[in-house]
């Protein structure tokens, strides 16, 4: 709202300072200041009125340290990082950007199948929440949402030379020629199922070359891979998160630190200098993707002064279901899923360690007739809480290591 009013007085009245709103560097800064300014200063009003609901947290006896102690602490404590995202996204983000659209159309539509989820355990008092099937639902529907749209909007583009996008068959959406380019070849905006996959020269995989025993018609089913793609890295990572959300500050730390990349990479990935120096896609439009990411990384630290131990609030499958679908939704829009791995690499240990525990244990208990683990507890953050480790050296620990993987994830733009 504010960008589109002082976009306006910058147009029709000139005024001195009106432009800086046009600066994606300011607006970022911005985003970053307001989202952590809401979070701190409302957080204490918000957890106030979620204790006078007596919206607390069941724990479970699980045998671990300090667990007793977390019995009542609030939750649903994502409300606050919702408003830290949404209040500066709706302020400071150009809101006809389709990139804007989507990112909004995922945070509010994951924290609502998480609020649900929260809703009937809290006053429902059924601890197994939402059904499992239920809450997949809404992941698939978002992850069709978002590959149909990267399909078939025409603001959702590659840019590439037009010999290029002629040559390798992809729909010109525009084509012009550059300001001040002594070239006469012309820059073309395309429809393409595109990313970029780190360690490679070439570093960019089209989709359809997974179907080329189609031939010509590659294109045309390019959709049965893209599709099924985009859900599985929706749902894989709101569901990673949802299981890192276990001890106080690991997944909204976590989440930062991820947050922070992709903030990188979208300003990377949209101007146009720099993606051609670094030699990975440019994607027009995107430089808003820069100011959301600002305002979730604030949320997320902003959360912390809370949320770190000892937690006064938590923020349940509001706030894990709508962060993870924040990233996976960020990093497939800028073409960066491949590297999800990477930079998340700690959910994705926290998932595996889950996937090992279960599969170990049934195929155990099926050979020789009693359940066995891998791990004391899984996920395996409650694993070093079971021998003893503290959970706040367990949550800064996990912290440094997500830090060097997303150092990593970062030099992946010249590392080839």
């Amino acid at each position: 709202m504010l960008f589109h009013l002082f976009d306006y007085i910058e147009k029709y009245y000139n005024i001195p300072g009106a432009g800086l709103f046009q600066f994606i560097t300011f607006r970022a800064g911005m985003a970053i200041l307001l989202s952590l300014i809401i979070s701190i200063i409302w957080g204490n009003g918000i957890i106030a009125r979620l204790k006078s609901h007596q919206i607390g947290e069941t724990v479970r006896e699980l045998g671990l340290q300090g667990q007793k102690e977390k019995e009542g602490t609030p939750t649903m404590g994502g409300i606050i990082i919702l408003l830290a995202i949404l209040i500066p996204t709706l302020l400071l983000c150009d809101l006809t950007n389709i990139y804007v659209i989507l990112m909004v159309t995922a945070t509010v539509w994951m924290a609502l199948i998480g609020g649900i989820d929260d809703y009937i355990k809290v006053f429902k008092k059924n601890k197994k929440g939402l059904h499992g099937k239920f809450k997949i639902f809404g992941q698939v529907v978002l992850g069709l949402i978002i590959a149909t749209s990267m399909l078939t909007h025409d603001d959702i583009v590659v840019r590439m030379t037009k010999s290029q996008a002629i040559a390798e068959g992809h729909t010109i959406i525009l084509s012009y020629t550059l300001d001040g380019n002594d070239s006469s070849e012309e820059i073309a905006h395309v429809k393409a199922t595109i990313t970029n996959i780190p360690f490679i020269k070439n570093n960019t995989l089209d989709y359809r070359s997974l179907l080329f025993f189609l031939g010509e018609n590659a294109g045309s089913f390019v959709w049965l891979i893209f599709v099924p793609l985009i859900i599985i890295v929706v749902t894989a990572l709101s569901n990673a998160v949802n299981l890192t959300d276990g001890i106080d500050g690991l997944a909204a730390g976590t989440s930062a630190i991820s947050g922070l990349v992709l903030v990188i990479f979208a300003y990377v990935s949209s101007n146009a200098i720099i993606a051609d120096y670094l030699n990975i896609l440019f994607l027009p439009n995107t430089q808003e993707l820069v100011i959301f990411g600002a305002c979730f990384l604030g949320a997320c630290i902003g959360f912390l002064w809370y949320n770190s131990f000892p937690a006064k609030v938590f923020m349940g499958d509001t706030g894990s279901l709508a962060l993870g679908s924040i990233i996976a939704v960020l990093a497939i829009l800028l073409r960066k899923e491949m590297l999800l791995p990477i930079f998340g690499g700690i959910f994705l240990v926290e998932t595996l360690s889950v996937m090992m525990q279960v599969s170990y244990f049934k195929y155990t208990r099926k050979k020789y007739g009693e359940g066995r683990r891998i791990f004391l507890m899984s996920p395996i953050h409650h694993h070093y809480q079971k021998i003893g480790v503290h959970e706040a050296k367990i949550v800064t620990r996990f912290w440094i290591i997500a830090i060097l993987l997303a150092i990593l994830a970062i030099i992946t733009l010249k590392l080839r």
